[in-house]
């Protein structure tokens, strides 16, 4: 069942929700033309950035992208240096620039709710595990980095 609960299916989930809150369920709702289409562009494009920036130094580090599993390395180079949790955040991102570039204007609620999912499911068992790996190390880390941005 691990398999199922991954970041990427809840982050599906919510771009297919709010795919159909804006075809079915408008109500005459939305942004408004080119300056929505525009930001929607940079933050899908500023989260796949991310999160292609986080995984690739994971791998450069020889460690798991994998979110229930413990890495054998603590990653704090790269885009780690910034966020601790680089590709959450890019997931956040592509769902708000989906949620603008569909018009879902009532699915705008999803964007914390897909966070809070995101930290409760993912983030806080993930430090939980790291501090227990890498305590030390990890109590530095935590201290000079931002668990988001």
């Amino acid at each position: 069942m691990q398999r199922l609960d991954v970041p990427p299916l809840w982050l599906l989930a919510c771009v297919l929700g709010a795919w159909v809150q804006a075809r079915f369920w408008s109500f005459g709702l939305g942004f408004g033309g080119a300056w929505a289409d525009f930001v929607s562009g940079l933050l899908i494009a500023g989260g796949v950035l991310l999160a292609a920036l986080a995984v690739n130094e994971m791998r450069r580090q020889r460690t798991t992208v994998l979110p229930h599993k413990t890495p054998s390395h603590l990653v704090q180079s790269g885009i780690f240096s910034r966020s601790r949790n680089p590709i959450y955040l890019g997931d956040v991102l592509i769902l708000a620039g989906f949620i603008l570039r569909f018009d879902a204007v009532l699915c705008l609620p999803l964007i914390p709710v897909f966070t809070w999912i995101l930290e409760k499911r993912f983030i806080l068992p993930e430090e939980d595990r790291m501090r227990r790996t890498f305590r030390a190390d990890w109590g530095r880390y935590e201290q000079k980095t931002r668990r988001w941005v």
